[in-house]
Order: C-alpha cells, then structure tokens, then sequence
C-alpha cells in the first residue's frame, strides 16, 4: 500500500543536516519518469533535511511537522533555510537572499505596500511558481520522489541545466565573499 505524505505537487520538511545523497540512494538506478527511492523514512526525519540528483535534477528533501516536502535545490545556502508561516503557508527563506518560497507549491512570495492604496498597508504579494516542487510517497518505511513533469518553463529549470549548475557552482565558491541580506521589515 502507497501512502502519499502530501500533495500533488510536492512535501513539506526541514532540518539541520544535510545527508550525502549517495549514501541513502546507493547509486541504484532509477527508472527515468518513474518513483525514486530517495531514502529510509526513519533516516529522512532524523535528518531533516536531504540533498538527492534524480534524473539529473538536483532535490531538497525537507521533513517539518509530520510531512515530506521536495524541491528543486537551486544552490546557495537554501538548506539552511528557516520554515515559516508566511500568510497561511509554510515557507522556507533563503539566508543568504531572504527569498520566500513555499514549501507545496514553489511559489516566490514578497512584502510589498501598494502605493494605489491609502493609507499603503504592508501585504504578501505572488511571484508566481519560482522552484519547482515534486510528490513524495510512503511505502512500508521506504521514501520515493515522483518527479514533476509540467511542460511549462520555472525560473529553478534554469539552475537543474547545465548552464545554470555551472553558475551555481561559481556562485556558491564565492558565497564568503557575497554579504547576506536582510529583510527591510525586520
């Protein structure tokens, strides 16, 4: 029996640690558009949070409060990620850049006031699906991520190209050098 831990779209999860993605997946091949054993479920909660390449594409495999959440691991310190409730969805916010994005529908979410209102009041606005998400199952103590297939372009395809790995490589070796932003509103 299949147990879907959340959503059609993705899993929810984060931690402190990140896992070697060849010591849980032990380099089995996987079917391509198919299930991808991604891990024990006893160690994935242990750990938290998880880093796996399926089919090319490079995962976050985060576990909060109960539920499995996966997406598209764009680079930077996105693994050190807070989780918060960000207007009535939980969210993981990047360090280093502050980007929010939720953690069911890769959706970026920004603060902004609109200057049409008066007075302009501080409000979560969408912009739109930024990291792709995916679909995690649950059978017998066995994790598996589906990969989501959706024809349509999300800014994280760039960074899972090979372009894009190649400048995310480039930018995380020069992550000391870069400072860390902060939030106008904290």
């Amino acid at each position: 029996m299949v147990r879907q831990i959340f959503g059609i779209n993705g899993f929810k999860v984060w931690g402190e640690e990140l896992i070697d993605s060849h010591r849980a997946m032990e380099e089995k091949e996987q079917p391509s558009g198919g299930l991808h054993f991604v891990g024990k479920k006893d160690e994935l909660i242990k750990a938290q949070r998880s880093f796996r390449t399926l089919e090319g594409r490079d995962i976050l495999i985060i576990y909060h409060e109960g539920v499995f959440y996966a997406i598209d691991y764009a680079g930077g310190m996105l693994q050190n990620g807070d989780i918060e409730d960000i207007n009535g969805k939980l969210c993981i916010i990047c360090p280093k850049h502050k980007y929010k994005i939720t953690l069911a529908e890769g959706e970026g979410l920004y603060r902004a006031r609109n200057p049409m209102e008066n007075p302009p009041i501080l409000r979560w606005y969408s912009k739109g699906v930024k990291q792709r998400v995916h679909t995690v199952t649950e059978t017998n103590g066995e994790v598996f991520v589906k990969l989501t297939t959706s024809p349509f372009w999300i800014d994280s395809d760039y960074y899972q190209g090979e372009k894009g790995k190649v400048e995310r490589a480039k930018s995380e070796a020069s992550e000391g050098d870069m400072p860390i932003m902060k939030d106008d509103d904290e």
